[in-house]
């Protein structure tokens, strides 16, 4: 597994349904609702592969406070080590710890500068 690279982003706004349409149209890529309990967030495919690309989100549930932006998820050894770093440096853990897909678990944080990042741990399965 390697760690510190980028794994997935996201985009989180309010109104999802619209902006995913915006860029079906725009960019050619196709959206397969996901559940999110109450409502649906999207996971987006372009037009050759099934498999996702990026995620289209609302600003509800986990993502109601962050601002509306395309969210990097980076991946880390340990997530748990890692919120603690960032609260002992002083800064922000801004969500609880959530799963996302067998074996993920993610947490938005806030650095220094203001800007937000997902720290994403994936880890290996035991196949």
């Amino acid at each position: 597994m390697k760690f510190g690279k980028f794994k997935w982003v996201d985009l989180t706004v309010e109104n999802a349904e619209e902006v995913k349409e915006f860029y079906c149209q725009v960019i050619g890529w196709k959206s397969n609702e996901m559940d999110m309990g109450g409502y649906a967030d999207y996971l987006i495919s372009n037009e050759r592969s099934a498999e996702p690309v990026t995620g289209i989100c609302h600003k509800k549930g986990t993502n109601e406070k962050l601002p509306s932006q395309w969210l990097n998820y980076v991946t880390v050894e340990d997530l748990q080590t890692a919120l603690k770093k960032c609260t002992d440096l002083g800064e922000k853990q801004l969500t609880e710890i959530k799963g996302c897909g067998p074996g993920m678990a993610f947490s938005v944080i806030q650095d220094p500068g203001g800007a937000y990042l997902a720290l994403m741990e994936e880890k290996e399965s035991q196949a």
